[in-house]
């Protein structure tokens, strides 16, 4: 079972993991063992409740296929079992991502002090220019 929140949870049975080649330098090691993990979850046949399919199929994330499955690939590790254990952490720090609302933005106003520093800022820097022109004597 994969712990997502305290009320949330997922059965092992609906995320497919399946050993492949890692990718890159490695040697011989990387070229005879399949230490590398990729998982496939379906979030439309997931038992997630239906906020967390939501969120998850609005996402823009190009980890999320057009069909609603999360494709995570692991190969960080030397290990299939580290590289599977990375890959659910994945996909749990994935799933509790859109958890988080963000808070809405209320715009601010500038103070009065500020406004009166940026005039005085401006008002120096165009004394300091109208002081360059031509010097008649």
């Amino acid at each position: 079972m994969l712990e997502i929140s305290n009320n949330v949870q997922l059965a092992d049975s609906e995320v497919e993991l399946s050993a492949i080649r890692a990718q890159g330098a490695g040697g011989q090691n990387v070229n005879k063992v399949s230490s590398a993990v990729h998982l496939r979850f379906d979030i439309g046949a997931s038992s997630l409740p239906a906020f967390y399919k939501e969120r998850l199929l609005a996402l823009r994330d190009s980890r999320i296929t057009e069909g609603g499955v999360v494709v995570i690939k692991a190969q960080r590790y030397r290990t299939q079992e580290q590289n599977r254990a990375d890959a659910l952490e994945r996909l749990v720090e994935l799933i509790r991502s859109v958890t988080k609302v963000e808070k809405a933005r209320r715009p601010t106003r500038p103070t009065l002090a500020s406004k009166t520093r940026r005039l005085e800022g401006k008002t120096r820097r165009g004394a300091i220019k109208a002081g360059r022109g031509r010097v008649d004597f």
